[in-house]
């Protein structure tokens, strides 16, 4: 009993020194459900009002935590796919057409080809004037689209090798219209096109044009010079939701700058979601373009934060010296070999010092079941990424 008395006694003197001191606790963090309000919305892709919403959002709450917002306009090239189909027996099937595909709505034969599409494979088969059907692999998308146009085809349609969706590009220029299905979709029409003739109307609807990109920025009144820059990109590609890609980076950087703002740390940092990433990293490298070179010099790191929410092992790369830092700070941190793939690459190749925090490879990447997050995840990398940034700040 005065054992329990005792500790009663000291919760009660501690909570009135709190008060006294005016000291306030840390508020519940509410990174997963910033998450999964992005989520919410649908898929972010650049260009549309989805992803308007979201931006709208962002900068709502950095301005709740007492930043100043400014967004960062740009443009850049973009291929649309408006909704491409494919009709067979009055069933349509949705799918994707390929990044650089002319459009085109046609009718004709379907043609199922064995194997992947190489030139003796289409010898095989007589897709004169047809739409031949293959599957993914092997040779590139570009070598099977002018395989098929070489052999007379006038439409080509690759099946994925996976249930999921096919998102790929050309890479070149080629004069048929190339569509994609799910292997779920395309797997059992490519058996029925191998076995017997098939009439269809492949629609692909696509045009080229301009989008024009948002940078969400954050920081505090007057901060010019920042030291530190903090990142991730806010966009998602078509038809994925993008929970992991990259709710989970934008959370942890709205979270980080949350938990810093009522710190003296806060005057030195700025924070930026951005745009384009999925498209080609359009939004940092129009950041890094219209910095000026004393801005770009004055920022000792870029943190950027991409797909942190999946998998246990948090890993890091970039510049040696700041994945030397992170594993120092935090030992269960590990190194990668870093593709250089996401926002950090604009910083490193304008001479940045940049780390790329990420979880690995997701199994639902770019695909609609990117839904969910982990939320322990999610806080270990804020904790993880506060460390390391006390650590980058104490160094000069």
């Amino acid at each position: 009993m005065k054992i329990r008395i005792r500790f009663w006694w000291w919760v009660i003197i501690g909570t009135l020194l709190f008060s006294l001191l005016g000291v306030k606790a840390q508020p519940p963090s509410r990174v997963h459900a910033d998450v999964m309000t992005l989520v919410g919305l649908g898929p972010r892709v650049a260009g549309t009002p989805t992803i308007q919403k979201a931006r709208d959002y962002l900068l709502a709450e950095y301005r709740e935590s007492g930043y100043v917002t400014e967004v960062g306009t740009f443009t850049y090239p973009k291929f649309l796919d408006n909704g491409s189909n494919l009709l067979v027996n009055n069933a349509q099937l949705d799918g994707r057409a390929l990044a650089g595909s002319r459009a085109g709505k046609l009718q004709a034969p379907l043609i199922g080809v064995p194997g992947v599409g190489k030139p003796d494979e289409f010898a095989a088969v007589n897709v004169k004037n047809a739409i031949a059907i293959v599957r993914r692999g092997e040779i590139r998308f570009l070598d099977k689209a002018r395989n098929a146009q070489n052999a007379g085809a006038v439409g080509l349609v690759i099946v994925n090798t996976s249930s999921g969706e096919l998102a790929g590009t050309l890479g070149g220029e080629v004069n048929i219209p190339v569509f994609s299905l799910s292997g779920e979709r395309g797997e059992p029409l490519l058996k029925k096109a191998l076995a017997s003739r098939l009439e269809a109307t492949l629609n692909v609807n696509t045009q080229g044009g301009n989008v024009t990109g948002y940078n969400a920025i954050a920081h505090k009144p007057g901060v010019k010079s920042p030291r530190i820059l903090i990142g991730g990109h806010y966009d998602s590609v078509l038809g994925s939701p993008g929970a992991n890609d990259n709710a989970s980076g934008t959370a942890v950087v709205l979270e980080l700058a949350r938990r810093l703002a009522n710190t003296p740390l806060a005057n030195q940092i700025w924070f930026v979601a951005f745009d384009g990433e999925e498209d080609g990293l359009h939004g940092s490298k129009a950041f890094v373009n219209s910095a000026s070179p004393e801005f770009l010099k004055g920022l000792q790191a870029m943190l950027n934060f991409d797909m942190v929410g999946v998998n246990e092992k948090l890993l890091v790369g970039g510049t040696s010296e700041l994945t030397a830092l992170a594993t120092k700070a935090d030992p269960k941190i590990s190194t990668f070999r870093d593709t250089g793939s996401s926002d950090h690459q604009s910083f490193t190749s304008a001479g940045v010092p940049a780390i790329f925090f990420y979880r690995g490879q997701d199994p639902n990447y770019h695909s609609p079941n990117d839904t969910q997050v982990d939320p322990k995840l999610l806080e270990a990398t804020v904790e993880a990424a506060n460390r390391i940034i006390q650590e980058r700040l104490a160094q000069n």
